[in-house]
Order: C-alpha cells, then sequence, then structure tokens
C-alpha cells in the first residue's frame, strides 16, 4: 500500500514537468555555396640549376657560381631575402646507360648537383623579368609557377556571406514548396574552401636571348560552403 502510494506521488510530481516540455523543433538543412574573384596580388616560383661534372666538387663549385647569380639576380630585382627559400638541394653520382650485359658494379662517370629555390613575388608585374633574370643569371630550370591572393580576407568575408544567402534562398524555395514557413537558425556549420594557387608547369628554361616571358595572373577564387539547419514552422 505504501508502495503504491509513493508510485502515485511521482507520477503527479512528473505530470507537469512533462506538460510543458517543449517539443523537438521542425526543421530543415540545406547547404549553401559562393565564390568571391579577385586579381592575384601575388607570384610564386619555383626555379634552380642543375649541375654536371666529372667529380662531386667540380659540380658543386659549379652550381654555387650559377647559383651566386641567381641570389644576385633575384636581389636586383628587389626580391627581399625572407621571400626567398632554398627548396631541395642534392648530390647526386651519374651512372652510363643501363647495360643488362654488364657485370660488376655500374662506374661513376660524373656528379650531378641540383639546388632549387621557391620565390615569392608581392607584384605579379616581376613574374616575366624575374623569369628572365634567372635563367640569364644560370637557372637552367623553372619548376612551376602559380599565383595567389594575400590579405584575402575581404573576399572570404564576402564568399562566406553570399554563401549564407544562398542557403536561406534555397531554404526559402524548399519552405514555400512544402507549404510551411521558415523560422530561426538553429546551427550554422562551415564546410570551408579556398582555391588554392594556380600552378602553370613550366618547362625548361631555355636561351637568355629569347623574347620577354609573357605571364598573365588572371583571376582567383576564394569559395565558401555552409551547412545551415533552420526551424520551420
Amino acid at each position: 500500500m505504501r508502495v503504491s502510494s509513493l508510485f502515485a506521488a511521482v507520477l503527479i510530481a512528473w505530470a507537469p514537468v512533462a506538460a510543458v516540455a517543449d517539443p523537438a523543433p521542425h526543421t530543415i538543412t540545406v547547404s549553401g555555396q559562393a565564390e568571391a574573384r579577385g586579381a592575384p596580388n601575388q607570384a610564386m616560383l619555383s626555379a634552380g640549376v642543375v649541375s654536371v661534372a666529372p667529380t662531386a666538387a667540380e659540380a658543386l663549385a659549379e652550381n654555387a657560381r650559377k647559383m651566386t647569380g641567381v641570389f644576385a639576380a633575384l636581389k636586383k630585382l628587389g626580391v627581399p631575402e625572407r621571400s626567398i627559400q632554398t627548396s631541395n638541394f642534392s648530390v647526386q653520382p651519374q651512372y652510363p646507360p643501363y647495360n643488362q650485359n654488364a657485370t660488376g658494379l655500374q662506374r661513376i662517370v660524373g656528379y650531378q648537383v641540383s639546388n632549387q629555390v621557391d620565390v615569392v613575388l608581392d607584384d605579379t608585374g616581376k613574374l616575366g623579368p624575374a623569369l628572365d633574370a634567372l635563367v640569364g643569371a644560370g637557372a637552367n630550370q623553372i619548376n612551376s609557377v602559380s599565383f595567389g591572393i594575400k590579405g584575402a580576407d575581404a573576399l572570404q568575408a564576402k564568399a562566406r556571406a553570399d554563401a549564407v544567402a544562398d542557403a536561406r534562398t534555397r531554404a526559402e524555395t524548399y519552405a514555400k514548396a512544402a507549404g510551411v514557413s521558415l523560422g530561426n537558425v538553429v546551427s550554422i556549420q562551415e564546410n570551408g574552401g579556398f582555391e588554392p594557387p594556380r600552378p602553370m608547369v613550366m618547362l625548361r628554361a631555355q636561351a637568355a636571348e629569347a623574347p620577354p616571358t609573357p605571364t598573365a595572373a588572371g583571376e582567383l577564387g576564394v569559395t565558401a560552403n555552409v551547412t545551415i539547419v533552420f526551424e520551420i514552422r
């Protein structure tokens, strides 16, 4: 009898709480995308010198002489030291062409020294002159060229705002088609996205007497992707 009374008391105490509890809101989940484009204000290039000689010392000396000219050319263009970084350095033995009939160890016929640097230019207009100056100074490899946007915060903010607006427009379209009205935002999740620097693969450098090297920076896009949950009524 006492147990039954206690159980009844628990039910009576819980009943008001259950009566006022809010039901889970009905929601709709949509995604929005947007892109904001702008002109690049940076150019990045990778260049270097590859030297081959009978001995490692000779190859190293020749490579050092030409790389000194490469650094001098960059300095003359006004490129600060902080914008130049060695990205690869190697010394490798060279062997004659493979002969499947040969016996014993392969004979070393020379050495190759490679020294590569990555360069960041804060003026895309200097890219063509930089390529010409590097080749003229002794660089015999231009590995890649790409463009980027330094200080893209304003573009990123615009892309995010436009992505949210795109998501709301989609949600309103779906809500209208379903015969419901859109309510408050429950959550926003950014999926993110930034167009990486656009690479331009370059061929091995040619003679310095060639016409000035033309380049085109074009535009880059900053993208934003969001997922938003809206209440519907």
